[in-house]
């Protein structure tokens, strides 16, 4: 039996297993090996890593903690998880079962990309969600921000940062005029219409394009398509989950504990920001205090 299963081996996971590993606790690892953030074409913000891909990290990863003999790393998917403290059972979708003391869930967010041509060419290149992992690279240029929800009308003011071109895409939503007053005050320029196409080139965002013919020529464009967790194990399991600014997302405590006893959650799992640095400590935090949750 182990000591612990890590399901999910993206940033928190392998976080985790770096501390299990370092205190001699058994642990399986389980990756499906789709990160949601394979997509971007570089990494930026992860102290010591910046500006490599995400795969190149988590190879550099896996590699180190390949040393340590108390880690195992089984490329799988955990299809059903059941149990009670000190006695979990974790199903892979082979059939086969694995036990464990405790369980910590890294399995992270899926992105549900809109069906809009050139959008998921792009994504993860010229349109990107967040300035912080990508703005250093494009600051001063012209930016577009694609409506999703009353929420994106926080983003301008904080692009503003970056650069003062900045053109929201409405893609057909209506605006309260004094949010419009407020965004026209900042410099912000408004375009209404349905967003009908990315052009790019390779994934190199050229211009949006509208269902009345224009199109509007941008260098990147900012958006946040909805997500779910990657897996259901947690509504399987009971835990308890909390609304979010991103969606659903599992409940934990200062430990990174959810509701039920011995199972720890960690990542964009359980925690709105999406962001390698909050998850990397999370899935740290997580393992230390499973680790000490195992001590007798």
């Amino acid at each position: 039996m182990d000591d612990a299963i890590i399901i999910g081996g993206s940033f928190a996971g392998l976080a985790a297993a770096l501390q299990f590993g370092r205190t001699l606790r058994k642990a399986t690892v389980l990756d499906t090996g789709s990160p949601r953030n394979r997509f971007a074409s570089h990494s930026h913000g992860l102290f010591g890593h910046d500006n490599r891909t995400p795969r190149e990290i988590l190879e550099l990863a896996r590699q180190q903690l390949a040393t340590y003999p108390h880690v195992s790393l089984v490329d799988a998917r955990a299809v059903h998880a059941s149990g009670t403290l000190d006695d979990f059972t974790v199903v892979l979708g082979n059939g086969e079962s694995l036990q464990a003391r405790r369980l910590l869930l890294s399995y992270g967010r899926t992105d549900h990309l809109p069906d809009l041509p050139g959008f998921a060419e792009c994504w993860g290149k010229t349109v990107v969600p967040c300035p912080y992992c990508h703005g250093y690279e494009i600051a001063g240029q012209h930016w577009g921000l694609l409506y999703h929800s009353p929420m994106s009308l926080h983003m301008p003011p904080l692009y503003k940062h970056w650069t003062d071109r900045i053109t929201l895409f409405t893609d057909g939503h209506d605006l309260p005029a004094e949010e419009r007053q407020a965004l026209a005050e900042r410099g912000v320029q408004i375009v209404d219409g349905k967003v009908s196409a990315i052009r790019h080139n390779g994934g190199a965002l050229s211009a949006v394009e509208l269902a009345d013919g224009r199109a509007v020529e941008i260098h990147t464009l900012f958006a946040h398509p909805p997500s779910t967790p990657s897996s259901d194990l947690h509504q399987r399991l009971g835990l308890a989950t909390s609304a979010s600014p991103i969606g659903e997302i599992v409940t934990v405590d200062e430990t990174q504990q959810t509701s039920v006893p011995g199972v720890y959650a960690a990542g964009d799992l359980a925690n709105p920001m999406s962001s390698l640095t909050v998850a990397t400590h999370a899935g740290a935090m997580a393992a230390i205090q499973t680790q000490r949750s195992l001590i007798v």
